[in-house]
């Protein structure tokens, strides 16, 4: 997934290439005139599950969460998505209705790529099909690695692991905003589970947690933590 171009904005919860951020510039361009740019309220679903695939979003400002709502109505996050990231282009081109369901995180403004001027445009620039099988490749690659350890460890180890994989490749001190519920739903605990494995390694200096942040001083001791 694209990288998101502010330190301390929402992270989201995979870094892998977006398919969007693949495509040439030109047919990025091109894309964005032909785009509707729609406005969100905290909560405000964007999509949902059995939705037609009539087209990708791209985020402009604000958070996007991703996941499914559970049968008793809970909303279970599998990624957190921010400025730059796209999502929905697997299900534009699958032709399938969408498989999973998407809030806004605070306010957010995102834009509708449609599905048809999308492929249509696709055609006449060969090098952004290559590439885009490239970012197919590596998200798929990055995101079997992902859940493979997120599959297992010590629930601390597995948390290591995630806030290293938002923090992306920050040479420094990383910042990601997150509440400790979402924590919860992306390693699929329980809230008491995620603040317990949180002030683990709170206590061995790896992260030192805020209101709605979480600070990383050391990204790279934090991923090795998570590696054992």
């Amino acid at each position: 997934m694209s990288r998101i171009l502010q330190l301390n904005a929402t992270r989201r919860s995979l870094v892998t290439p977006m398919l969007f951020s693949a495509l040439e510039s030109a047919l990025q361009s091109h894309l964005l005139r032909l785009s509707q740019l729609r406005t969100f309220t905290d909560g405000q679903i964007i999509q949902q599950r059995g939705d037609p695939a009539d087209g990708f979003w791209l985020i402009e400002e604000g958070a996007v969460r991703v996941g499914q709502f559970l049968p008793e109505g809970e909303f279970r996050a599998v990624a957190l998505l921010g400025p730059g990231d796209s999502y929905g282009e697997l299900a534009v081109f699958s032709g399938k209705p969408r498989i999973v369901d998407a809030i806004s995180r605070g306010e957010s403004r995102v834009r509708l790529v449609a599905a048809r001027p999308f492929l249509d445009a696709l055609g006449n620039y060969p090098a952004s099909s290559r590439a885009l099988l490239g970012a197919l490749s590596e998200q798929l690659q990055d995101t079997l690695s992902i859940l493979a350890g997120l599959r297992h460890g010590t629930n601390p180890a597995r948390l290591a692991g995630l806030l290293a994989t938002m923090a992306g490749d920050a040479p420094d001190e990383a910042s990601v905003t997150i509440t400790q519920q979402e924590l919860a739903d992306l390693l699929g605990v329980t809230r008491a589970t995620a603040n317990a494995a949180l002030r683990d390694l709170e206590k061995r200096r790896l992260v030192k947690r805020g209101y709605g942040t979480i600070a990383i001083p050391d990204r790279d001791a934090l991923s090795r933590f998570a590696l054992g």
